[in-house]
């Protein structure tokens, strides 16, 4: 296809993301994408743990694990949708760290990145998408703490990665 192998304008995109986002928020809310990650973690931790997971406070009280969220469909489709691009652009390819230091710092920048978002208790994707265009104060308090956490990040990479 055709449609798939040149680059969209970046302001056409722009618009279409910003007009699909306002018939998103006038049908369901908010578009998150954390809370669905999060549910689909806590069907996980469920399906490992039992029923000793409702021991811990934050799956029991704030996000009991339900396979019925809608949430965990809409990052599903997000997945699917962009796999299906990158197979239709001919862009897809599985690239891995080449050393066991890429892995660990891999590893541990998901592990801030995760506990911080569920710390702010909102979605990466919704505050660039949904907060930041409502005037949210929150949303853009995020986003500077998301580019701070990326800069900071990515200083400690090149350091000891390159260092």
């Amino acid at each position: 296809m055709d449609l798939f192998r040149k680059t969209l304008d970046p302001v056409i995109a722009l618009a279409a993301i910003a007009v699909l986002n306002i018939f998103l928020f006038l049908l369901i809310g908010s578009w998150t994408v954390g809370g669905g990650e999060t549910m689909m973690t806590g069907l996980i931790a469920k399906w490992i743990m039992g029923d000793a997971i409702e021991r811990i406070p934050f799956w029991n009280l704030v996000f009991a694990p339900d396979a019925g969220y809608w949430k965990i469909y809409v990052s599903l489709g997000m997945f699917f949708g962009a796999f299906v691009g990158a197979l239709a652009s001919r862009e897809f390819y599985l690239r891995f760290p080449r050393r066991l230091s890429e892995w660990v710092l891999a590893t541990i920048g998901g592990l801030l990145m995760g506990f911080g978002i569920r710390l702010a208790f909102v979605c990466n994707v919704s505050t660039f998408f949904g907060l930041t265009p409502e005037m949210n104060l929150g949303g853009y308090l995020a986003v500077i703490g998301i580019l701070a956490g990326a800069w900071t990040g990515s200083l400690v990479y090149k350091r000891i990665l390159e260092g």
